[in-house]
């Protein structure tokens, strides 16, 4: 794996140096936020709304991060160039997260000042690859998301054990499956760190946003969705409306758009991708100036090869 140089608190450090202090409050207690954004050919694609979100997030939380989000963005940028040409050598592109904790110390009340790091990470791309053929596997799992009465789920944090159970669930079924959470009334919400969409008779259908991360990337289908004309609607799903539909697919920063083929083992389609996912998936190559699909078929080859 490529060690790329990451930010922090104020100082470049290999990612495989990085280290905090065991009493850190977001290691003992997930007392920690964090927004992820990736590069297309070393570009960061949508990095203030991701920051924005973040923002939001540190906001509802009372997290104080020490800087304003101006000088997020300028370090995050910096970091990136410095790491350019790491990138360029390995002819890479990468998953870049800004990660703040509370802090070190037992109490919400006098905390210690925040750690603050911003990441680099590969990108999946032999997982992802094939999967633009074949189309991905979704698992509706019966660990829930969290109910918006614990916490709204519109903020992005590491707090997510629901996550990781419902990861377990979908690799029961299949090792490469992707889960699909329910809410507490039995409607779709959304997967491990992605937002899925559904296509019924030429409509784009998704969830909507009170239930859910507002996804940077679920709003950029939308954006292309609008200029494309494809009618959208965001509206509450079962799993009825997916087993039922003509296409499905998940969207999330490492891939962007990923089809899915198949639901709990049965098919949604044997059309991979189909015709509103692949126009979709035009659009978006075409807004960051790469093939999306190629680009992942390229670094799979580079990666197993």
């Amino acid at each position: 794996m490529t060690d790329y140089q990451i930010w922090l608190n104020g100082d470049y450090v290999l990612r495989s140096e990085a280290k905090i202090g065991m009493t850190d409050r977001g290691f003992r207690l997930g007392d920690v936020l964090f927004d992820t954004s990736r590069t297309y050919d070393g570009k960061v694609f949508r990095l203030r709304e991701h920051l924005q979100r973040l923002y939001r997030s540190l906001k509802y939380v009372r997290i104080d991060p020490a800087m304003s989000i101006d000088d997020m963005e300028r370090i995050t940028l910096e970091t990136v160039e410095a790491n350019e040409e790491l990138r360029r050598q390995e002819n890479d592109d990468y998953m870049i997260t800004q990660i703040v904790t509370r802090g070190e110390g037992g109490s919400v009340v006098n905390p210690s000042s925040p750690n603050v790091s911003i990441w680099i990470d590969p990108i999946a791309f032999d997982r992802y690859s094939p999967l633009y053929q074949e189309g991905a596997h979704a698992v509706v799992t019966k660990t829930r998301s969290y109910s918006s009465e614990q916490i709204d789920p519109k903020v992005k944090h590491y707090s997510r054990l629901n996550f990781v159970l419902a990861d377990m669930e979908a690799a029961d079924v299949d090792p490469n499956a992707f889960p699909l959470l329910l809410d507490m009334d039995g409607n779709l919400t959304e997967s491990t760190g992605a937002n899925f969409f559904i296509v019924t008779d030429g409509v784009l259908r998704t969830p909507g946003d009170s239930s859910i991360l507002q996804g940077v990337s679920r709003m950029t289908v939308i954006d292309l969705a609008k200029q494309l004309n494809i009618p959208v609607a965001e509206e509450d799903l079962q799993p009825y409306d997916l087993y039922t539909a003509d296409e499905a697919f998940l969207t999330s920063t490492p891939y962007s758009i990923l089809p899915v083929g198949r639901v709990d083992n049965r098919e949604v389609t044997d059309n991979i991708p189909g015709p509103v996912t692949n126009q979709l998936l035009a659009a978006w190559s075409e807004l960051v100036g790469v093939d999306i699909v190629d680009q992942t078929a390229e670094r799979a080859r580079m990666h197993t090869g």
